[in-house]
């Protein structure tokens, strides 16, 4: 196998049996010498806690999960067990916990009944460079890339669903504060539709049953969980402005947006030329600046 997964418990006997059994069938010949381990990787998951001990019906501290899910739905109970810790972790049961799913799940419902004439029916991440004309767009462009970045590699590689799920929060506030800042323009429409179905593949797996609808009532005629993952773009990951901090002997005085790519001699001339940065060389002399490019001005002073 290429992964097992199984819960602390368990894992000794499971690993032990399994171990065992490989190591025999290996010695009897019906697997090649090179298959010594029955798992290529293994990751132990954590227990859900209550009060901060292990859940018990003898100590009166267990958590019904049929009861969660008859109030709050299967969805927000798996989106809060993913959320609360990394999978390897032990996590409480928390209500507010809970609760704080399901209202990001009904943040990700009303954007999209509220936002529903803008959207077309487009894949993740769809919309191309030439459909991110304005600021609001080409931002909101780049945070769709990089949360499909940051849950490729966290869900994909490392079995961080909580820094996955994380990654599709910012999105989604990002598109609740350009929203208003994009027109009704098909290469607006574009953007802002491409991201509500990144949003919508990214949590499938973890909110299925909603994201289906979602997918279905964007006009999909195909279920999203047999969507491809979708690619992320380098291109589309650049910013156009950043924020440079400035330093006078090591000490914070001001930040300054610079475009990317400003070379050295201009963000040396931009920081010197800053107000605050002046006043605070008042009656020093610059001995060296030091550069750091699209990050920081060090103004050396005495």
């Amino acid at each position: 196998m290429d992964q097992y997964i199984g819960g602390v418990e368990h894992a000794i006997l499971h690993l032990l049996y399994s171990r065992f059994f490989t190591k025999v069938l290996r010695d009897l010949g019906f697997f090649p010498a090179e298959l010594d381990e029955p798992f290529r990787n293994l990751l132990t998951q954590g227990m859900v806690l209550k009060d901060g001990g292990k859940m018990s019906k003898s100590k009166g501290n267990v958590v019904d999960p049929t009861t969660m899910i008859k109030k709050y739905g299967a969805d927000t109970v798996r989106l809060f067990c993913l959320f609360a810790a990394p999978a390897e972790r032990d996590f409480d049961w928390s209500d507010s916990g809970i609760e704080g799913a399901s209202r990001f799940i009904g943040r990700v419902w009303r954007l999209f009944t509220e936002e529903r004439e803008r959207l077309l029916p487009l894949k993740a991440c769809a919309a191309t460079g030439q459909d991110a004309v304005s600021p609001e767009a080409r931002e909101l462009r780049r945070r769709e890339h990089l949360a499909v970045k940051k849950a490729r590699e966290d869900m994909g590689d490392r079995f961080q669903f909580n820094t996955a799920i994380a990654a599709v929060m910012e999105l989604v506030n990002t598109m609740y504060l350009s929203r208003d800042k994009l027109g009704m323009s098909q290469a607006d429409r574009c953007v802002f539709s491409s991201a509500m179905s990144t949003v919508i593949t990214l949590l499938s797996p973890i909110i299925p049953h909603i994201c289906d609808e979602l997918w279905e009532r964007l006009g999909h005629k195909t279920p999203v969980s047999e969507e491809l993952w979708p690619d992320w773009s380098q291109e589309a990951t650049a910013q156009d402005m950043l924020t440079v901090a400035l330093q006078v002997n090591g000490k914070l005085r001001g930040t300054v947006e610079i475009p990317a790519g400003t070379d050295k001699a201009t963000m040396e001339a931009t920081a010197l030329a800053d107000n605050s940065v002046q006043r605070h060389l008042a009656g020093l002399t610059v001995r060296k600046v030091v550069v750091v490019p699209g990050k920081l001005v060090n103004i050396v002073a005495n």
